[in-house]
């Protein structure tokens, strides 16, 4: 008997908005389940029968935000995609710092959303963990907080370099491939890969931050994380 597909909880209060997500997520398989306020989708998420979390920030009764922080306090570390209007880099930051997995602004295409489920998904469910903070030289990365330092001073990462060096850290003395960050990064399917330099670009600018020590390119594989 294969796997049941993941379940997804929308925290959604626009009707057309809500039918919408659950319409498109469960033409691609998943299985859905719906709150329109933010204290029926804490109730619903902190029984942790979901496999995601896609949120909107702005709800009655507590917002994304209050939602979200709750979650984490009572320990549910379910990820959480939030769906927000804004664009302001703090709003962002806030919701990284409470423990967000990934964001999408408003308007937003199906397609969009759905790799970042898809990317989501794939670097959470049964993969080994780096645990919350993991230092390697004078690098120092808080995995839960999104939050990297060397030698205690903040050092700035892309979301996208942030989540290769997630997964070439829970990878780590392994080869990780183009195709699968490709995958688990940017939610390709498998087949769709585009033909660019996308990776080795991200790949270019994370060694320049942290330290070109520290991955090590394998020709024609991938890159591996060595520290």
């Amino acid at each position: 008997m294969s796997a049941p597909k993941p379940l997804i909880l929308i925290v959604e209060d626009e009707e057309d908005m809500l039918l919408g997500l659950q319409h498109n997520l469960e033409f691609e398989g998943y299985r859905t389940i719906a709150a329109t306020t933010g204290r029926e989708g804490l109730e619903r998420a902190l029984t942790g029968v979901a496999d995601l979390v896609v949120l909107d920030v702005m709800l009655p009764e507590l917002n994304g935000f209050e939602v979200l922080r709750e979650m984490r306090e009572h320990k549910v570390r379910t990820p959480v995609i939030l769906l927000t209007s804004k664009s302001l880099e703090n709003d962002k930051l806030e919701g990284f710092s409470l423990g967000a997995d990934d964001y999408v602004t408003k308007p937003f295409s199906i397609q969009e959303l759905l790799a970042r489920v898809r990317a989501v998904l794939a670097r959470t469910r049964d993969r080994p963990d780096p645990g919350r903070v993991f230092r390697f030289g004078d690098i120092e990365v808080d995995f839960e907080q999104h939050v990297v330092r060397r030698d205690q001073e903040p050092l700035t990462l892309a979301l996208k370099e942030f989540e290769i060096l997630r997964l070439l850290v829970r990878y780590r003395g392994e080869i990780v491939t183009r195709e699968q960050m490709l995958q688990e990064v940017w939610g390709y399917a498998p087949g769709n890969f585009p033909e660019t330099r996308t990776v080795d670009n991200h790949i270019a600018k994370l060694r320049n931050k942290v330290g070109a020590q520290f991955i090590e390119t394998i020709p024609k594989l991938g890159y591996r994380f060595r520290a």
